[in-house]
């Protein structure tokens, strides 16, 4: 059987899954009666709710034509976002084309640049899919220069230029090579990809080579290893080794489980041969970019080095007078545990635990992949206090203190983009481009401190409400630029314990913006608000009015009308806060407090760090 092995690429909300789910059915993949989820690919609650990719996923369909001998296609399904990037290159090397596939009315959007960037550099020779042609706002042939400017931009070769492109429905299961048809089969895809992406460059016939591209856990198999097997074949128990970049043995066993991927589901095999990707157990060292070869073997394959983590954030037991009232989870051993779980199967995420064993020092590539993180833990019953995200610095050779700093390419309406420009260079950033991208938009380029951008993709959204797109790679370790203005309130917290009345949060709403609504339980040292000033203010919100017979004069015993609290999201809350506090996130709460509760303590602490 012949071998096709395809990454696809998308935006959020482009029809990606929705598009796999009917290559499963018209491949036969799934049963006519078989009950499947939409959007299969989305194995994550996360990645259903939030409509991105985090993990990228391997799977299988066969395509036989009449007449012809099928062909078994590998698709690869690539995490859009540059927080969840790590793999993408490495991924990248295991297929041998990609398909693009854009919106017919929104077109090609910044979030697709970066991972289509990556696939022509290495050479991969794309195929267009416009997808959604049935839109009533559909701007097809606007759709297709914006692609060929992107690719253009991209210094993309003559070859890669003159790419083939479909015009296809993923809901109603149809793609086609004339724009204008609304009818039709998947074939003409399944077609293309045979045609136009060459078959895997492997060697049969020399010794086994496997290069490992995802790591996963099992709790029956243990570590599972998956990429591209680049020559030769493997067999169940056959002895094995696995190789560093520098070509050292980091440990030997054996093959105890090989599997291929049919469909969605990973399928036991006795042998795999070149070409195919596949996943491997029975080693228990042995990681991303490694190479699993035969023990005769002692050069290992070209592997992409795994990006350095350039943001961190400390996770702790939660130790706030309602700590373990609503989670199941609350030790730091649980904690731990999960962590360093965690950072076994995800190679962008390194845990180091702290002198006093209570917290973890968590470092990671953004704040969406720690958030990702802290919020899937919270589901799984964990209480945690989470600090504000801090760069890691660095020194270079000549004893210089050097941070990283992220390419920011920023989509947004004309009239917002002075107001942007402003902002990021408030936050050190220095503007390499700007351009008009079409539509009354502009599209302006940064090179920004990660430093600077902690907390100001809120900001952003308030600035452009609502339109402007803004997507951050990782450029380098640049000079450190000094200072950075944080934020200029205070905050509002409460001096004792007991429940929010209403009575006393009438006249606090003069004083700033409340977190907080009536009736909730508080404690001493929580943040209920934030102070229209930049100094910290505590303030008493559980005060309650006396009851007496005696009447007020002039209608002032009407009831107490307060705004809505600002609730945060999990995101906005680890952004919104100071170095000197934290985030108490449970499964049902997200709630914010100073880092010392006790004022006094506050006091010491404030003193000490003006001392030093």
């Amino acid at each position: 059987m012949s071998l096709r092995n395809v990454a696809i690429i998308a935006h959020v909300d482009h029809g990606k899954t929705t598009l796999v789910d009917q290559l499963f059915r018209q491949s036969g993949t799934f049963r006519d009666n078989q009950r499947v989820e939409e959007r299969a690919m989305d194995s994550n609650d996360l990645e259903k709710e939030r409509g991105i990719t985090i993990l990228a996923k391997c799977t299988s369909v066969e395509w036989a034509p009449e007449g012809q001998e099928p062909t078994r296609i590998n698709i690869v399904d690539t995490p859009g976002h540059a927080d969840f990037g790590g793999e993408v290159e490495r991924i990248l090397s295991m297929v041998d084309g990609v398909i693009l596939l854009v919106d017919s009315s929104e077109g090609a959007m910044p979030q697709t640049k970066f991972v289509t960037g990556k696939a022509l550099a290495l050479g991969l020779r794309p195929i267009v899919v416009v997808n959604k042609v049935d839109r009533p706002d559909e701007r097809i042939q606007e759709v297709l220069d914006e692609v060929f400017d992107l690719f253009v931009s991209l210094d993309a070769t003559d070859e890669q230029l003159d790419f083939p492109v479909l015009y296809a429905s993923g809901r109603n299961g149809y793609a086609n090579e004339d724009p204008t048809l609304r009818e039709g089969t998947l074939a003409p895809l399944f077609n293309k990809i045979v045609e136009h992406v060459p078959a895997p460059k492997a060697d049969p016939d020399g010794p086994f080579k496997f290069l490992v591209t995802l790591l996963d856990r099992d709790n029956f198999l243990g570590r599972i290893l998956t990429g591209l097997v680049f020559s030769g074949s493997v067999k169940t128990n056959q002895a094995i080794h696995a190789l560093d970049n520098n070509g050292n043995v980091i440990e030997t066993g054996r093959a105890s489980k090989i599997m291929t991927f049919r469909g969605l589901e990973r399928v036991p095999t006795e042998e795999a041969n070149a070409g195919d990707i596949i996943s491997l157990a029975g080693l228990t060292v042995a990681t991303v970019a490694n190479t699993i070869c035969d023990p005769s073997v002692t050069e290992p394959l070209h592997a992409q080095a795994i990006d350095p983590p350039t943001l961190s954030m400390r996770f702790a037991v939660n130790d706030s007078p309602m700590a373990g009232r609503e989670g199941t989870k609350v030790t730091s051993r649980m904690i731990r545990d999960r962590l360093f779980r965690e950072a076994e199967s995800n190679v962008a995420i390194k845990v180091t635990e702290a002198d006093d064993k209570d917290s973890f020092e968590v470092a990671g590539r953004g704040e969406l992949q720690l958030g990702v993180l802290i919020e899937t833990m919270r589901r799984e019953g964990f209480e945690l206090g989470i600090s504000r995200p801090r760069v890691l610095f660095r020194t270079d050779e000549d004893g210089k203190r050097t941070e990283p700093y992220e390419t920011v390419v920023i989509d947004v309406d004309e009239e917002y983009s002075g107001t942007v420009v402003e902002k990021m260079n408030l936050r050190k950033a220095e503007m390499t481009d700007m351009r008009p991208s079409g539509g009354g938009k502009t599209r302006i380029t940064f090179s920004a401190p990660s430093r600077g951008l902690i907390g100001y993709h809120g900001e952003f959204l308030s600035d452009t409400r609502g339109t402007g797109i803004m997507n951050r790679l990782f450029e380098k370790y640049g000079p450190h630029k000094g200072a950075i203005e944080g934020r200029k309130n205070g905050v509002l917290i409460s001096n004792g314990v007991g429940e929010a009345q209403a009575y006393a949060l009438g006249p606090l709403e003069e004083r700033g913006v409340l977190f907080v609504g009536h009736g909730e339980a508080l404690y001493e040292g929580m943040i209920i608000g934030q102070n229209a000033k930049d100094d910290d203010l505590e303030v008493n919100p559980m005060k309650a009015k006396q009851l007496t017979n005696f009447r007020a004069s002039g209608g002032k015993d009407d009831a107490v009308r307060l705004t809505p609290p600002k609730r945060m999201t999990l995101e906005q809350a680890i952004a919104y806060i100071d170095d000197d506090e934290l985030v108490e996130v449970t499964p049902k709460s997200i709630r914010l407090r100073k880092r010392h509760l006790d004022p006094h303590e506050r006091k010491r602490a404030s003193r000490a760090k003006a001392a030093a």
